[in-house]
């Protein structure tokens, strides 16, 4: 008989962490990534990627505000007792993920808006900016860029409380300043594209020299 699994561990989803997680002794995730569907991985993979390069233990899950919003509910409403810390939330179109999310949790909120095929991501955008007043969604820009800084963002705020993610931070800053200024001149880490075709040398523009045409001389009549 398979042993159906227990309503936390339905919720809780797949957990990950870097080999220099501040949380090593403890398997505990301290960030929460959701998405509203599965097509969104795409986008929401570089903030996974991001937080495993700093080493922060964190879980991700589909959860759907339309289609499941039962567990929406159940994983916004346990998230605090089970450790998280912050969610991070990806939603496209109408993108009623994070805020629903935040409206059943007190633990901080980062929405990444996922570009939609219809609107380019600017629906998803608004949808998740323009919270009311009293129930705030730290909104990110769309698509990757996004998804990267909400892990940057959720990194910076629990590194108030965890030391060592706050230094993995810091060494992530530093290493991003000295590749820029490893390159200031991006014309000489990059071959040329196109190349002009140079001249053709005088000698070769030179037309040949024709032989002078010979007049005919007239016979007398």
């Amino acid at each position: 008989m398979t042993k159906k699994p227990s309503k936390s561990q339905a919720v809780a989803g797949h957990v990950a962490g870097g080999a220099n997680s501040p949380a090593a002794s403890n398997a505990k995730p301290l960030v929460g990534i959701i998405m509203g569907s599965s097509s969104d991985w795409e986008t929401m993979e570089h903030a996974v990627k991001t937080l495993t390069d700093l080493g922060v233990p964190h879980e991700t899950r589909v959860v759907s505000a339309h289609r499941t919003p039962d567990l929406l509910f159940e994983y916004a409403s346990t998230a605090e007792q089970r450790g998280l810390e912050v969610l991070i939330a990806g939603a496209g179109g109408a993108a009623h993920l994070p805020g629903m999310t935040a409206s059943k949790t007190v633990l901080p909120v980062l929405g990444v808006p996922v570009e939609s095929k219809a609107l380019k991501g600017l629906d998803s955008l608004l949808s998740i900016a323009q919270m009311p007043g009293g129930i705030p969604v730290g909104t990110l820009a769309i698509g990757k860029a996004g998804a990267i800084n909400s892990a940057l963002l959720a990194a910076a705020i629990l590194g108030a409380k965890h030391p060592a993610i706050r230094e993995a931070l810091r060494k992530f800053r530093e290493e991003q300043t000295e590749r820029v200024l490893a390159n200031p001149d991006p014309s000489l880490a990059q071959t040329s594209s196109f190349r002009l075709t140079p001249p053709e040398s005088p000698a070769a523009e030179t037309e040949e020299p024709q032989a002078p045409a010979t007049s005919a001389k007239r016979k007398p009549a």
